[in-house]
């Protein structure tokens, strides 16, 4: 194959592959807006391709259908969350900070300002309407956070951490399904406050 045709053969193949990740963005942010305000149940895929200005065709190439819509936006959230949670734990560890609890405690107003910064799409896993078997990824994914959340604290603490994560889960729950998110905040800020109080055994 000659360079010339190497050149062209390669600029095709990014020109398609562009397209192919900006409609792929497409469908996600259609069904993200369709999920948000419609429900899983009631969305359909027809929609999401219209909204999306996509083929079915094209949703089929990317996506498995509805729920592999769901579970990739899921997944692409719960990325970002980790990301930030790393992130401030990173930098108060970086400001000198070595005590486990205030770590959690950084790593966690992290998350909940994510739940914040993202109110509609947290909420919208918390609701209850997600495709089948939905719940048993909810549930894998608190047992993979407090895994994390053990990371930080040394020695045989499991039960503290079972409390802390339960704690944060509930403060996640009621800081993305609230509609006052004035009230959202105070609510996160008091609840970290609480936590920073518990005594480690």
């Amino acid at each position: 194959m000659s360079s010339d045709t190497e050149r062209l053969v390669t600029g095709v193949t990014a020109r398609t592959s562009e397209r192919g990740a900006a409609t792929r963005v497409a469908l996600l942010t259609a069904a993200r807006e369709i999920f948000v305000t419609s429900g899983f149940a009631e969305a359909g895929v027809t929609e999401v391709v219209s909204r999306a200005g996509a083929s079915v065709g094209s949703l089929y190439h990317h996506f498995s259908g509805k729920a592999d819509l769901y579970l990739t936006l899921f997944e692409d959230f719960q990325t970002r969350q980790t990301q930030r949670t790393k992130q401030a734990v990173q930098e108060a560890r970086a400001e000198g900070e070595t005590d486990p609890m205030r770590l959690f405690i950084a790593g966690a107003r992290a998350y909940l300002e994510g739940c914040l910064a993202e109110r509609e799409l947290a909420a919208l896993f918390l609701r209850g309407d997600g495709p089948p078997g939905f719940e048993v990824i909810m549930r894998d994914r608190l047992r993979q956070w407090a895994k994390r959340n053990a990371a930080l604290f040394e020695g045989d603490e499991g039960a503290l951490v079972v409390v802390l994560t339960g704690a944060l889960a509930a403060a996640v729950s009621e800081v993305a399904l609230s509609e006052d998110e004035d009230a959202s905040r105070v609510l996160a800020e008091g609840v970290l406050d609480i936590i920073g109080q518990i005594r480690r055994p």
